[in-house]
C-alpha cells in the first residue's frame, strides 16, 4: 500500500465556452474501471445530443492504470490533454468526461487542446479533492492512572483518538499512520512506564474532511 495519495471525494462540473463551442467537464471518483466505464456511459446517455463525450480516468494508488479516449476529435487534442491534467495534479481513482457541443467554428489542434484542458480544470475547481492515508488502527488499554498520560501523548502527536471505553480499565481507538506505528507503540510504552497494552487492530485509508477523520 502507498502511504498517502490525492482523489476526488465529491466530483463537480465546470463549463467553458470557446468560439461558441460549450465544454461541459463533469468530474467523478472512481474506484474500479468498471465504476469509470459505467460513469463515462451515463455521461454519454446523458448528453446523447452532444458532438462528442471524451473522457480520461486514471485509476490505482500509484496511478497504475490511464485511459483517455478523443471520441472523434482529432487525435491527442482531447483525451489525452485531459489526462495530462488530472495527471499533473496528482490524482487518482478519478474519471472525467468533457462534453463539446459544437458551436460551428473549428478550434485547430492547439484549440481543442486548450479547451478540453480548461475545462478539466473548471471541472476539478468544483470538486472536492482530499489526500488518503494509510493508517493502523491501535487499542491501547491502560488503568485509569495512564489516562492522562496518554491524553498528552496522543494530543502532542497529533494521533486521533477514534474511540474510548471506559470499564475496569480504559481502552482507547487511535488512528496512526503505517509509518508511524512503532514510533507510537515505543512512546506509549516510555509514556506509562510499560504499563500500557498495545494491540494493532487493522489497517485502512483514511482522511480528514471537515476537521473529522473519515475512515474508508
Amino acid at each position: 500500500m502507498t502511504e498517502q495519495y490525492k482523489t476526488v471525494y465529491e466530483g463537480g462540473v465546470g463549463e467553458i465556452t470557446e468560439k461558441k463551442s460549450r465544454f461541459i467537464a463533469t468530474v467523478r471518483p472512481a474506484e474500479t474501471e468498471e465504476e469509470a466505464l459505467a460513469f463515462i456511459e451515463e455521461m454519454k446517455k446523458k448528453y446523447w445530443d452532444a458532438r462528442h463525450n471524451c473522457f480520461a480516468y486514471i485509476l490505482g494508488e500509484r496511478q497504475e492504470t490511464m485511459r483517455c479516449s478523443d471520441d472523434g476529435e482529432p487525435s491527442l487534442t482531447a483525451g489525452r490533454p485531459m489526462l495530462d491534467v488530472l495527471s499533473k495534479t496528482g490524482l487518482t481513482n478519478t474519471a472525467v468526461v468533457v462534453t463539446r457541443y459544437f458551436g460551428g467554428t473549428l478550434l485547430g489542434t492547439g484549440g481543442l487542446v486548450r479547451a478540453y484542458s480548461s475545462a478539466v480544470q473548471e471541472g476539478l475547481k468544483n470538486s472536492r479533492m482530499i489526500t488518503k492515508y494509510w493508517g493502523t488502527r491501535l487499542i491501547v488499554g491502560t488503568d485509569y492512572n495512564g489516562i492522562g498520560k496518554l491524553n498528552y501523548l496522543f494530543g502532542s502527536k497529533e494521533i486521533p483518538m477514534m474511540d474510548a471505553e471506559y470499564t475496569d480499565q480504559v481502552r482507547f481507538t487511535v488512528l496512526v499512520p503505517a509509518a508511524r506505528v512503532q514510533e507510537i507503540i515505543k512512546a506509549v510504552t516510555e509514556a506509562t512506564s510499560g504499563q500500557a497494552a498495545v494491540e494493532e487492530k487493522d489497517s485502512l485509508y483514511y482522511a480528514v474532511i471537515d476537521g473529522a477523520y473519515i475512515c474508508f
